[in-house]
């Protein structure tokens, strides 16, 4: 082979080029949406936009519910536990909050009349002390989802002193904060396109705990 001939195969051959690591996999992709879709159709009722509280039951119970599971089994899946914690957590939330207002309007539980308002102030009571915890749990992550928590902290204890005094307007309030959190899951959601999508992030703040 003469040296023309060594230098055209050399030119030839293939060179390897590296190509990038797809993202990861994140359930935010389904979780955030669908909760977005819920905590917005939640905070309209709440704000009094419609009369009635039943009419955020189809979207929290098959969009938020349902998409937090979805967003609960992809992270088992992967296992990301604190993403599965977390998921977890707004899957019984969602549903047993459908469950709760299904079931007292059809009396599926046999509540009477003079305990319903103590059978939500238990649901609202009980949903606090957890979200409370995972409000701590998220001091951890970016402060960004401590806010989101936060807020929802703030709805429950708005639902919780707007029902115990009576009061249309810590009930608005709750709502207010709804979706106030409702936006940051919209914010997160973006974030989360743009990662799916190779693209640069949204800034979404520190660890308020720092390891």
């Amino acid at each position: 082979m003469t040296v023309i001939e060594r230098s055209a195969t050399r030119v030839a051959a293939p060179i390897a080029v590296a190509q990038p690591a797809p993202p990861a996999a994140n359930p935010a992709i389904v979780g955030l949406p669908t909760f977005i879709a819920g905590a917005a159709a939640l905070g309209l009722t709440l704000t009094g936009y419609v009369s009635s509280q039943g009419a955020a039951l189809p979207t929290v119970l098959m969009a938020a519910g349902l998409g937090s599971l979805i967003a609960l089994m992809w992270a088992i899946r992967l296992g990301e536990s604190m993403v599965a914690g977390i998921y977890g957590t707004f899957t019984g939330f969602w549903l047993s909050y459908a469950a709760l207002n299904i079931g007292l309007a059809h009396n599926w539980f046999g509540v009477a009349p003079a305990d319903v308002e103590d059978t939500i102030a238990v649901f609202l009571i009980s949903w606090l002390v957890v979200i409370g915890l995972l409000t701590l749990a998220t001091l951890a992550l970016p402060w960004t989802y401590t806010l989101l928590f936060s807020l929802v902290e703030l709805s429950l204890a708005f639902g919780l002193a707007g029902l115990l005094a009576e009061s249309d307007t810590l009930s608005k309030l709750g709502g207010y904060a709804v979706l106030g959190f409702t936006a940051i899951g919209g914010y997160l959601f973006v974030n989360a396109c743009l990662e799916a999508s190779g693209k640069h992030p949204l800034p979404v703040g520190r660890p308020t705990l720092s390891t």
